[in-house]
């Protein structure tokens, strides 16, 4: 849906866009401000809110049905796991090393109180918090700039996906490429659910769900 916004209105959207880009790549790779998912997170809230005048605008309004909500999110999950595993994974091995473990991952296996720290971790600061920062944030204001349109939706998923490889710029280009993909995969399912980022934000958690649970029985050992 096209958006009646105002020229002036669009290009405070793409100062906001490209604020938001420098924080992410500030924080990721000169290290020169602190970590861009809570300012991400604080700032989306407070813009959305007074730009759009309700969170709804960002796709955080109640959905019409939990349960089909969930199972998106689980073949989001799913495809993303997948896709990381069989494509990305091996095309990846050939020109760069694996992709680096989060700093302390490695702690996890056996170690069930520091499973569950990280269980946390990532469903409050990844699930909820990139979610909103990136997909419901960022990706509003990149499509702001187009108008909303469909084309404008698409072409912001790409560009958040840039930006969220670059927000995992620790785990090497493997790894860069491998978040960009997980990234692509969350975009097209929040625009495919009609902008429901509750589905966005369970397909996170899911995925890293895995991850820890993989890491704490050791079967990527």
């Amino acid at each position: 849906m096209s958006s009646t916004q105002s020229s002036a209105q669009r290009w405070f959207s793409l100062v906001e866009f490209a604020l938001g880009s420098a924080i992410v790549i500030g924080h990721n790779v000169y290290h020169v401000i602190p970590n861009e998912v809570p300012v991400l997170f604080v700032i989306g809230l407070i813009s959305v809110r007074l730009r759009d005048g309700n969170w709804a605008a960002m796709g955080l309004s109640w959905p019409a049905s939990w349960g089909r909500t969930v199972l998106l999110a689980l073949a989001a999950a799913a495809l993303r796991i997948l896709l990381g595993q069989f494509a990305i994974g091996p095309i990846t091995a050939h020109f760069w090393p694996p992709a680096i473990a989060p700093s302390g991952s490695d702690d996890i296996t056996g170690h069930v109180m520091v499973a569950l720290r990280w269980l946390l971790i990532v469903w409050t600061f990844a699930a909820f918090g990139e979610e909103i920062g990136y997909r419901g944030y960022l990706l509003t204001r990149a499509a702001d700039v187009g108008g909303r349109s469909k084309a404008a939706y698409w072409i912001a998923v790409l560009a958040v996906s840039v930006l969220f490889g670059y927000g995992h710029y620790y785990k090497g280009p493997s790894g860069m490429i491998d978040s960009g993909m997980a990234s692509l995969v969350l975009g097209a399912t929040y625009i495919l659910s009609g902008r429901n980022l509750w589905a966005c934000i369970l397909a996170h958690g899911f995925i890293d769900t895995v991850g820890i649970a993989t890491a704490f029985f050791g079967w990527g050992s």
